[in-house]
């Protein structure tokens, strides 16, 4: 049923209003959708009459009433008919809000207490509630205003070339390697940067007999300037620019830029002097309030040097040599780096990020014991890249030129992390509490010579360790909820109606503004998981998680995985039907379902006339020989090309959403397949050689960024979300807790520090003391009734929510810590570690041996739980080498054994890895055959470190036939048959011969039964 919907006059909605104007009002779901808002808005007010006609405030206040929820306030408009007819669609509107603070252009969906409707939001993406005060950025000069806005021939080419432009005037060269592949075809312009980027300047003048280039010229030969630009960018095509344009844009960044004049007034000082030694020093920072002023002179960015250069230079400071040949990296913190290298973005020279600005009404001189006073490199390009109506500069409207802005701003952000983990590692150091507490007995208390250094912590988002420490969490969540039962795969629309609406009135496509598609995304994500957990689309949700990733053209997607709860789980095929479609849908009654294409990958299915699930757990879908079709291109597909979809999901969201389910552990090794491979990598190079490790460099090799994932991380957006949360749980043996400590501190001033007494173990312990209903958990169990305080170093009774423990894993030859480990997830309330050894009221001396007493540890059961546990979260190779691992190191007593209960863990990606290496995406691989592989991939794992299956005889080796036709594909497609299947299909065929027919296929059985 759909409520009628009223515009709110703009003076009730103090001043975060929708923007007055000619921009069209939506009075859609997201604005009012209840009786408590319309009562809220329309309390002062007698009457509805009163209400929708009074206009005594300001601005245009609509006096219509909605008759549906995507009705246009404003009819009048040229877009209104660019909002959906289809009422089940959810249309966000406009960000017709504007934050109070910054002025910044919102939608209703982005306020920051998204669980309460209110007419006055509240907002912080932008300026994080008013913290963030920043200058706003001048209107462009005029010859860059026309070139930027003008529909002439000039303003097209230009906008077309923007990138060659800015770089023919830029004064730096940016060192990442830009991907080129993504822009093959026909398809928008993306760009990608990989590996590690930074800016680098050179010297004044070009080094004997080389052209110049960048700074160079501004200075050298700028009497054929304009010959000399286009050489530089394209010295195989130089007529591909326009020399007008050019001169243009270097008249009036002699005229407008801080920087231009700076480098000008060193080709005037070589002009005038004979002097061959001039340096310039570019200063590295103001003394003027960044809050306030961001337009730097030319005697505050730059000043000349003859001769030596002294004393009086800062760290930041760039010094341009006269001819040295030799690029310099720029630091990321200083003020003219983005002016250096966008000058128009920055046709002015106006300053860029420093690490001293505060945040508002916080004074430079103001002592304060807040925890963090100063705006960070991600607010401040948060903030930067918003709409507002008082701001004019071209940033946003730069198309090809905003994409590269966006990945060079965040890559100066995580270079800006990386480098300070980098130097305090070198200053951090970690050991055990015994091993210190040692040091200092023996009169060592020289923190330099201790302990090991810190590398990429897990604190680091998007690292190795960071992937590894959310897997595991993943699988924690399985761990207590079983399986998840959903895979839902949401992928961002470019051409949904809000960002095609909001994008046309600038003249503008998707692909030109990646934070707006980026902004659109987050806001329907974020209602998708309402749908899904609040309105229990697919019924109670228990737990649920995503990931944000991006595809090669960088458009962001998700991967969802729902934990059911145990009522409304799909039991059998019938209830699948019900909740995901694999048919063609009803074009006189869904038609809007028919708009967007279908996948082909791996396709076609096979005809299905019931949903059906097999032994593995893999669903075939209904998929019915119906007559069904629909037109492709000019080809006609049917129900067998078919990506699984929820039709209610598709109306609502308009977009490629994928619904599978599942009820399996690969699903989650898919959600988190990148941590497989990054770890795997770390992992070879740390067995390389382990004393040149480099994990920041590594991490730099492997990384690949593109606008849209620039977006996302500048807005702060999470790549990860779960609920409900995990606690990760430490845990260490007596006295062998991990200290961290600089180098600067005395280990006797470390040892006396509160937190290497109270760490979590510890109070774990001590709260099992006071509380009766903890001494009734393990430790595991612990987080779901207490909460730990991290600045008290206590655990306090839970008032609210759940939150499910995790133990960090420990290896089976960690020792006593695995046993430890062992122990605590059936040790219910111990007080000290004596409690954790003792069984049945007897002390033992070791955790090993309590485990033996416990029988945790009888017929090689450790060693087969420690398989298992892996399992959670390790692929099937990285089992497979534990196995070889046990097997070599002599630990197992019967191997046989360990593999009969553990080698559907060792294959686990056995059946994808055939199927991925002969194509064939619905491959059946019987038990026996799975076996097999599995066996000659660890035959090869024992090769490779000098032994093999045969020395271990009650172990199987594989079949040598099979395995030397491994790679066969026409063999495999040969073998390729459902026998279940099959078996069916020849007794139903059977029943159907008549007495001549039966007879002779007797005959022929029995000759070949006999042969």
């Amino acid at each position: 049923m759909t409520v009628p919907v009223f515009s709110v006059p703009c003076a009730i909605m103090g001043r975060s209003t929708p923007i007055s104007g000619s921009s069209p009002l939506l009075a859609g779901k997201h604005i009012i959708q209840n009786k408590k808002i319309v009562a809220s808005v329309t309390r002062n007010f007698d009457n509805i009459a009163e209400f929708v006609g009074t206009s005594s405030y300001m601005g245009q206040c609509s006096t219509h009433v909605a008759a549906s929820d995507n009705q246009l306030v404003n009819e009048g408009s040229d877009d209104s008919d660019t909002y959906g007819d289809e009422e089940d669609y959810w249309d966000i509107g406009d960000p017709n809000y504007t934050c109070e603070y910054c002025g910044s252009m919102m939608w209703y969906d982005e306020r920051v207490r998204k669980n309460r409707n209110t007419p006055n939001p509240k907002f912080s993406i932008c300026c994080m509630k008013g913290k963030l005060k920043l200058p706003f950025l001048q209107d462009p000069p005029t010859t860059l205003s026309n070139l930027m806005h003008k529909k002439d021939v000039n303003s097209k080419h230009f906008i077309e070339n923007i990138r060659a432009y800015n770089m023919m005037f830029s004064f730096t060269s940016m060192g990442g390697r830009i991907d080129r592949s993504v822009n093959r075809g026909r398809s928008p312009y993306s760009f990608k940067l990989h590996g590690q980027n930074y800016h680098s300047i050179g010297s004044l003048l070009p080094t004997d007999g080389s052209s110049p280039k960048f700074t160079q010229l501004y200075i050298y030969d700028t009497e054929d300037e304009v010959s000399n630009r286009k050489h530089a960018i394209s010295p195989n095509n130089p007529h591909a620019f326009n020399d007008d344009i050019i001169n243009k844009l270097k008249e009036m960044l002699d005229a407008h830029n801080s920087l231009t004049k700076a480098f000008r007034m060193a080709r005037d000082r070589f002009a005038s002097t004979n002097s061959r030694d001039i340096k310039l020093r570019l200063i590295g920072r103001r003394a003027k309030d960044g809050r306030v002023y961001n337009l730097p002179t030319a005697s505050e960015v730059a000043a000349l040097i003859v001769g030596d250069i002294g004393n009086a230079s800062d760290e930041r400071d760039i010094v341009v040599e006269t001819k040295s040949g030799l690029l310099q990296r720029i630091n990321e913190l200083h003020p003219s780096y983005l002016a250096l290298q966008y000058p128009l973005l920055f046709p002015y020279g106006e300053d860029g990020y420093t690490t001293d600005i505060h945040h508002s009404n916080i004074d430079y001189n103001e002592a304060t014991s807040k925890k963090r006073f100063r705006l960070t490199m991600r607010e401040f390009f948060a903030f930067r890249i918003m709409d507002r109506e008082c701001e004019r500069h071209v940033i946003l409207i730069s198309r090809k030129l905003f994409q590269q802005f966006l990945v060079d701003a965040y890559t100066m952000i995580e270079t800006e992390r990386l480098n300070y983990i980098r130097r305090n590692q070198q200053l951090l150091r970690a050991d055990k509490y015994i091993s210190l507490k040692e040091s200092v007995i023996h009169g060592n208390i020289n923190p330099s010579a201790k302990g090991r250094r810190i590398v990429l912590p897990s604190s680091f988002t998007g690292g190795a360790r960071y992937m590894l420490q959310y897997y595991q969490d993943a699988m924690a969540t399985c761990r207590e909820y079983g399986y998840p039962e959903l895979f839902i795969t949401f992928t961002c629309n470019p051409k949904w109606s809000e960002i095609t609406r909001y994008l046309k009135r600038r003249g503008l496509r998707p692909e030109d503004r990646p934070d707006i598609v980026c902004r659109v995304f987050k806001i329907k994500l974020d209602q998708m998981m309402k749908d899904l957990r609040g309105k229990k689309l697919f019924g109670r949700v228990q737990a649920a998680m995503y990931t944000v990733e991006f595809q090669k053209r960088g458009l962001p997607h998700a991967h969802i995985l729902l934990f059911l709860h145990r009522d409304d789980k799909c039991p059998n095929a019938e209830a699948i039907d019900k909740i995901i479609s694999a048919e063609i849908p009803d074009k006189v009654r869904q038609p809007r379902l028919h708009q967007n294409g279908n996948c082909t990958k791996h396709f076609p299915k096979k005809f299905n006339e019931n949903a059906t699930v097999d032994e593995d757990g893999y669903p075939m879908y209904r998929r019915r020989d119906d007559g069904a079709k629909v037109d492709k291109n000019g080809i006609e597909l049917d129900n067998r090309y078919v990506v699984p979809y929820n039709p209610k999901l598709l109306l609502k969201y308009h977009a490629h959403i994928n619904v599978e389910w599942c009820n399996q552990s690969r699903s989650i090794k898919y959600l988190f397949k990148y941590i497989n491979k990054g770890y795997d990598r770390v992992t070879a190079t740390v067995s390389a050689d382990p004393d040149e490790k480099d994990e920041i460099k590594m991490y730099y090799d492997c990384r690949y960024v593109s606008a849209c994932e620039a977006a996302w991380r500048i807005f702060g957006f999470d790549i990860h979300y779960r609920t409900p949360s995990v606690v990760r749980l430490n845990y260490h043996l007596s006295n062998e807790q991990s200290v961290v400590y600089t180098e600067n501190e005395p280990l006797d001033v470390v040892l006396d520090k509160r937190s290497v007494d109270e760490t979590m173990f510890l109070a774990w312990m001590e709260c099992n003391k006071e509380h009766p209903e903890a001494r009734t958990l393990t430790y595991n169990e612990f987080p779901s009734r207490f909460v730990w305080k991290q600045k008290q170093h206590r655990w306090t009774p839970r008032k609210k929510g759940l939150s499910i423990g995790r133990l960090y894993h420990a290896p089976p030859g960690s020792g006593e810590r695995y046993y430890l480990r062992t122990l605590l997830n059936h040790v219910k309330g111990p007080t000290c570690y004596e409690d954790i050894r003792t069984v049945d009221g007897v002390l033992y001396t070791s955790f090993k041996d309590a485990c033996y007493v416990r029988g945790l540890l009888d017929d090689d059961k450790e060693y087969i739980d420690g398989i298992i546990e892996a399992s959670y979260w390790g692929t099937g190779n990285y089992l497979r080498s534990l196995f070889v691992t046990l097997l070599m190191s002599g630990s197992v007593s019967r191997p046989e054994e360990v593999w009969e209960k553990t080698w559907h863990l060792l294959s686990d990606d056995m059946l994808t890895k055939h199927r991925r290496l002969f194509q064939i995406e619905d491959l059946q691989l019987t038990e026996e055959d799975i076996k097999n592989y599995t066996l000659y991939e660890i035959e090869i794992i024992l090769r490779r470190n000098g032994s093999s299956l045969r020395k271990f005889p009650s172990l199987s080796v594989p079949d040598e036939i099979l395995t030397r036709d491994a790679g066969n594909k026409l063999l495999a497609d040969e073998l390729n048959y459902d026998r279940k299947f099959l078996a069916k299909e020849h007794l139903r065929l059977l029943q159907c011969l008549t007495d001549e027919q039966r007879s002779i296929y007797d005959e022929i059985m029995n000759v070949v039964a006999n042969d």
